[in-house]
This record gives structure tokens, sequence and C-alpha cells, in this order.
């Protein structure tokens, strides 16, 4: 939500009141007093509605019209509030097994939950009963547009979009646009931006302009393109461009000067490299806000803050500006179009080995495409976000034209080094994100590419021997449309990062709401009440913490696994300690026995808006449960190792998503092995045989190694029957693996053919949550599991 919190500030009464009076202007008149009000109260949500979104980025300006629809309809009586809150915060209800294959027991959590509800009584045996109906409405490609199966489609647009959120949550984000669209109207949901003209008008002396910057684009050439109709240009003096940075805040404050005398138009670029002089720079705008010359026009830019708390840019500023966010194309068609923009017909005739200079050169544009691109699926993209620039793609060309130049032969090895591991790869932290990276251009830059055998992706094959403008149109005729196949990726990995981009949306509503307003008439009660049920349930199912003098005293010998069992209840111990804690303090602050500190104003927050507190996450395992679902995996958690303290015999299978350091078990498999066997440690690796079933076939461990439950895979599925990775099932975004046999093996026993090097990660967040890579048996080529992003997750 960068863009929102530029906001914070939005209304200057000075801002509003033009915004207000311009409003007005515009509202259509009406023969009747009330027809007036009506017209006033549209013309002035719309007015306010657009000068808002102008300032924020395109992500944002769903949850925007979202929250502006919500508050609209709640403040007229025209939703339940009760409905609304089941739709934003989800209670589901943990620890159900859904009974049709078509939905997850996560969804079916949801639908249980919403059955509970006098308006959904039911939704649960008709979902059963009529399975067949509801599984083609649940698999359509966009459900939000078919009607809802038997008697549901007559429930209100909100009841539609609370199921659709149980049984797809990939669609809510279009289903909420529809929303937004039937109650406010299609204006209010209209993606175009406003032209930059339109903007200007709206600008003053009083009034300047504030581009919030995005990467890869230059909003300024507007500026530059419309001062050049009105005749400000730099040639004729009357435009003034500087770039803040270099010690040029004296320049900016003559050119500032100047141009309120005479009338000019000064741009000020990057004003955030300048932290210590925007106080000056406010105080200057405000004296040359009144008296100057009337054509005087301010236009300024920056990036905005990381966080919230880097904010820098003052008040003043931000609340007397026009916010305008500019950003770059996305989708492939726009990238690859936007990379072949940076060379010209010239740059294709430059080179003597013409043909091998053009064949590449397409494809380090496809190759930057694609890196740049693939951002926006989440982790399963790239572990972690990497600001490619396209530098990296012009040193890169130039850096082919040395190269052929120079050899007679094509230096394949050579180039795919100096672009994988250096131009691109000089921005790359992550070791798994630079085999992405390395595997890419091993599949790209080859010499099949000289043969016309390559595609670059499936149904896109690399084009031969064209001009400029040729390659431009064979973009525009061959490439297929926008998914996730053009990247390497399962379509699954789109449903994926739309879900995610759901919950996002849903989450920042719910942390808009207004925090003093109960949840209803017939609801939960209030806010605090919802705390207290809340808390008395916790404290009453927590159980006691680890006995660990008793738990020392019965382990005859400290094996590795033993030892493993004792750190964990230790880390146990530390995070229940504090659980309980916090509780009996808040619960104690409740009842008025104790004075409320912030501390315990943020407990009570996370627990009404069922997220797992601070101060239990700074003792916890990386989780992205809310906290519902994780407070239940916690007991769970204990479970097991209460059942492991009896007696501290290894279990029959190891839950090992329920550590809070996998790796140390895993580290204790081969210590274990290694002793018994007097093999050096250094030398062993972890053997890994995915065994053809389920926990409940195993009644107890092996002799050797162990077994191991619970583990997911992503990007990919495990045939158990054939024993290898294989595609993923549509809509199965993270299989279940079936147990897996974990064993240590001297490192030169492993036979590493046909294998792919599988990263297992704790959560979905993937790159810091890294724990052991496991071998994993393919038939197909290990890189198409590195494109596709394949990895096991030990939770979902």
């Amino acid at each position: 939500m960068q863009s929102l919190s530029w906001h914070h500030s939005l209304w200057h009464p000075g801002a509003f009141h033009g915004v207000f009076q311009k409003a007005i202007e515009r509202a259509a008149p009406a023969e009747s007093l009330a027809g007036r009000v009506l017209s006033l109260t549209d013309s002035i949500t719309f007015s306010v509605f657009q000068y808002t979104a102008r300032g924020l980025f395109e992500r944002d300006k769903l949850t925007f019209s979202a929250q502006l629809t919500f508050q609209i309809l709640l403040m007229n009586k025209e939703i339940n509030p009760a409905e609304l809150d089941f739709l934003l915060r989800y209670p589901a209800q943990p620890g159900v097994t859904s009974p049709v294959e078509f939905l997850s027991d996560h969804s079916w959590g949801g639908i249980k939950a919403l059955s509970s509800m006098e308006e959904f009584r039911n939704l649960d045996r008709d979902i059963e009963g009529s399975a067949k109906r509801w599984k083609k409405f649940v698999e359509s490609e966009c459900p939000e547009k078919e009607r809802f199966p038997q008697e549901w489609k007559n429930k209100s647009s909100l009841q539609r979009l609370c199921i659709m959120r149980a049984l797809r949550p990939d669609r809510v984000p279009c289903a909420v646009r529809d929303f937004v669209e039937e109650k406010l109207g299609s204006k209010y949901v209209v993606g175009r931006s406003l032209d930059f003209a339109t903007t200007f008008e709206e600008s003053g002396p009083a009034t300047p302009v504030f581009f919030i910057l995005s990467p890869g684009v230059d909003p300024l050439k507007d500026v530059e393109k419309h001062g050049k109709k009105l005749g400000y240009t730099f040639n004729n003096r009357n435009l003034h461009n500087v770039s803040l940075g270099q010690g040029q805040e004296v320049v900016a404050e003559q050119a500032l000067d100047l141009a309120a005398r005479e009338g000019h138009w000064v741009i000020l670029q990057n004003i955030h490299l300048v932290a210590k002089w925007l106080s000056s720079l406010e105080k200057k705008l405000e004296q040359h806000s009144e008296g100057s010359h009337p054509d005087f026009r301010v236009f300024i830019s920056a990036e905005p803050a990381p966080c919230p708390e880097s904010h820098i840019i003052p008040q003043g500023i931000l609340e007397n500006s026009i916010k305008v966010t500019s950003e770059a194309p996305t989708g492939m068609h726009a990238n690859l179009h936007k990379a072949l923009d940076n060379f010209s017909q010239d740059t294709l005739e430059m080179c003597s080995q013409e043909k091998e200079f053009r064949s590449i050169l397409f494809t380090l544009c496809y190759f930057h495409a694609v890196v740049a691109e693939r951002r926006k699926f989440g982790t399963q993209g790239w572990n972690r976000p990497y600001p490619f620039s396209t530098g990296d793609l012009t040193i890169s060309v130039s850096v082919l034209y040395n190269y052929l130049e120079n050899s007679s032969k094509v230096p394949y090895d050579d180039l795919r080094y100096l672009v994988g591991e250096i131009m691109y790869g000089g921005h790359i932290t992550d070791d798994w994100d630079r085999r992405l990276c390395r595997t890419y251009l091993e599949e790209f830059i080859k010499p099949e590419m000289m043969e016309g055998e390559l595609c670059l992706a499936p149904g896109f094959p690399l084009p031969g021997n064209m001009d400029y403008n040729g390659y431009h149109q064979y973009i525009d005729d061959a490439l297929p449309p926008e998914s996730p196949y053009l990247y390497g990726l399962h379509p699954n990995a789109e449903i994926g990062f739309l879900t995610q981009s759901s919950e996002q949306l849903l989450r920042t509503v719910l942390e808009l709401q207004p925090r003093d307003s109960s949840a209803g008439e017939g609801g939960a009660g209030t806010r605090e009440d919802t705390v207290k049920a809340l808390l008395e349930e916790m404290l009453e199912k927590l159980p006691d913490e680890f006995n660990m003098a008793e738990l020392m005293a019965k382990v005859e010998e400290r094996t590795p696994y033993a030892v493993v069992a004792l750190q964990e209840c230790e880390r146990m111990n530390i995070l229940t300690a504090e659980i309980r804690r916090s509780l009996t303090e808040l619960e104690l602050g409740l009842r008025g026995e104790l004075t409320m500190t912030s501390h315990m104003e943020s407990l009570q927050n996370s627990l009404f808006l069922d997220v797992v507190p601070e101060s239990w996450v700074r003792r916890s395992y990386p989780s992205t449960a809310s906290l519902g679902s994780w407070f239940a995996d916690l007991l769970a958690r204990i479970n097991e190792l209460e059942a492991w303290t009896r007696d501290f015999s290894l279990p029959s299978t190891l839950w090992l998503g329920g550590f809070f350091n996998p790796q140390s078990i895993l580290t204790a498999i081969m210590q274990t092995t290694a002793r018994k066997n007097k093999w050096p440690l250094d030398k062993m690796m972890l053997q890994c045989d995915v065994t053809k079933k389920s926990r409940e076939d195993f009644a107890s461990a092996p002799r050797e190694g162990a077994y191991i439950h619970g583990l997911f895979m992503e990007g990919a599925r495990w045939d158990a029957q054939a024993g290898i990775i294989t595609e993923a099932r549509l809509k199965e975004l993270t299989a279940a693996m079936p147990v897996v046999f974990i064993k240590a093996i001297p490192d030169d026993k492993q036979d590493s053919r046909a294998l792919y090097p599988c990263p297992l990660y704790k959560t979905r967040q993937r790159g810091p949550t890294y724990v052991w890579t496991f071998n994993l048996r393919t038939k197909e080529s290990p890189s198409k599991w590195v494109l596709a992003g394949v990895a096991l997750l030990l939770q979902i």
C-alpha cells in the first residue's frame, strides 16, 4: 500500500475546498431539491474519488474504491455489517475436512463458518448434495460472471461475494470490481488514467503537480511535451529543470524565484534525495503560492518511501499538490516491445556477424522482459525482488557486440556467464534465484538458436533475420496471449498470485475499517467482547509448559535426536510463556485491573484482526497463517512434542513442518548415521526416497534415517506410481507429498542423473525460510522444474 500512505495528508482544507467547489460547478442541474442533492452528492463523491485515485498506484486503486463503496453502503444501511465482516476477516473453521474433491479444507472451513449464519443456512448441505453443479461453477474460468447454482443466485451481491471468498479467493478482486461497478457505477472502475492536459488545468501557482515515480517511467516527458504546445521549452529559457541530489538546492531556489516572478515552469526532480532541504522547499513554495505570476508552475517528482516510517516529504508539499502516479506497462507484450525500443535499425546493422547478433539481441530482449515481469508471480517468480533495469540489457548488448566483433565463433558460454552472473546476476543475492537466471540463459542462448529450432516460450519460436520494424511486427503477430506459460511457469502460478493479491486487498480494507464500530445488530457484539471471548478460549486451550528438569532426567542417553527434542521443548516454552503472559495481562487490562499499555492495545488489535501478535511472532516459527489457524497449528505441534518426549523414541513418521528448527532434525539424521557407521560427517549427504504411502501406513520408525510426512509441492506434483515429478493439476496449487524416507549416505554414493535438486522452504514466502535441498527423481529435464519455480513447502 505504498502509495496509499501518501494520502495520510491528502486533504488540506485549501485542496479540499478547490475540489469541492469544482465538483459543485460540475454537478448537473435538477428540477427538484432532492434531485439536486443527489446530483451534488454524486459529483462531489466522484471528484474526490478521481482526485485521490490519480495519486494511487494501480494495485491500490481497487482497495480505495472498495473501501469507498463499503463505507457508503454501511452509512446508508444497505449492507449487513456481519456479512462484510465475514468477507474481510474470513473466520474459516479450522480443522475441518472437505467432503468434496473440488474444494480445499480451507475453503470448506469458510463454507462451514458461513453456514452457521442465518442467511446462509444449508449452504454446506446444498454444495454436498449438488456437488456436480457446484464443481462446474467453481471450476469455470470466471465464476464471478456465472450464475450461482440453485437458490443461491437470488442472494444479494455482498452475500454472493462472501460465498466467492470461500470458493474461489483468486477471483475476489474481479468480483469486488464488479460489485463497485454495480453499486457506484462504471466510472469508478474504468482503468483509464487521466491525460496530463486535464491534470495541468487543475494546477496553479499554489498547486504544484507532484509525480510519484515508479521504475522505468519518466513522467517528465509529459511536462516537456505539454510545455512545447504552450511555448514552454528549455530553449525559450522559460522551462527550468533541476535534478536534485548533487548540491543543486541553491540552483533550485534561484529557479523558483525567477519562475515565480516571470511566470516560468520549474521541474524539480527526485526531491526525496535531499531530505534536509525539504523544509526550506516547503517554505519557498508557500512564499510563492501568493502574489506570483499567474503562469508560474512547479512540477515535482519523488520516489515513494518503502514504508510509512521513512516518509520525509513535508505534509505541506503533499497537501497542496496534485499527486499523480505513472507506471511502467505490464505484461509480456508491452515489456518485450519496451525492451526492443532501446535499440534501432542502426543497432541491428552495426555488427559484422549480423545474423548471430540479431538473433541473440532479440533473445536478450525476451530474457530481459521475462526476468523483469516474472516478479509479479511473487515468491514463485523470484525468491526476492530485484531492480533489473534497461541498463542491464543495453550493457549486455554492448558486450555481445564486442565479443562477436572479436571472435569468429559465437562464445555461448562466455556470453551466458557475463549476462547471467555479472550484468543481471550482479543484482541477485539468492542462490536459487541465481540458478533460475542461469537456467533461462542456458535454455535461450545456445547453438540451436542459429538452426531455427529454438522456442523462447511454447508457441513462440525465435524469429530469424528481420529488420527492426519486422521484429516489432513479429511480437504483435506471433506472441501468444499473456499467461504463465510465457515464463515457463504452470497456470497455477497465476491463481496463486491472484489469491495472494486478493488476501492483501481484503486485509487492507479490514485494517481501514473504523475502529469503534460494533459488528452490527445480532453480530458478535463489540470489539471488546470479541477479544474477551477469544482470549478466554485461548488461555483455556493452552497447555502447561514442558517441565524441562523432568524431561532431562528421563533422557538416558543424549542422542542427537533427544537433543533436538529437548531444544524444541525449550523453544516452545519460551513461546507459550509469552502467549500466557501477554493474554493474562490483557485480560486484567480489559477488566480495568491494570492500566492499558500500547503493547496491550496492539495485542487487542491483533486478536480482533485475526493476526498473530508481534511479540508472539518474534518467538515463533515463520508462518503465513491467520491467528485462528496459527493457534490450532501451535496446539498440534505441542501434541507431537508431548508424544515424542514420553519415552524419547523416534516417532514412526516425523512431522517436519512441526519443528521450530527443521534443519536440526535433518542434521541429527546425518550425525546418528555417521556415528553408527564411523563415517566422516563432512563427507555425507541426505538421500530422499519418496515412498508410495501416507503416514497412517507406518507403525514404526525405520532402522536408519527417518520417515517424514506433511510436505507439499508447489509448481508441480509428485506422481507416486511412476516415482517422478510431473505436471501439476489445474487449480491444485500445493499437492501433498507421500511420506518421504530420509537417510544419510556418503556423498560419493549419490547418483545425480535424472534428479532435480529441489529446495525445501518452511512457508510460501520462500527466500529466508530455506531449510534443505532434496534431490527428486525426474524424467524430464531438471531445467523445466527450475523455470516452473518448483519447491517443497513445510506449510501452506
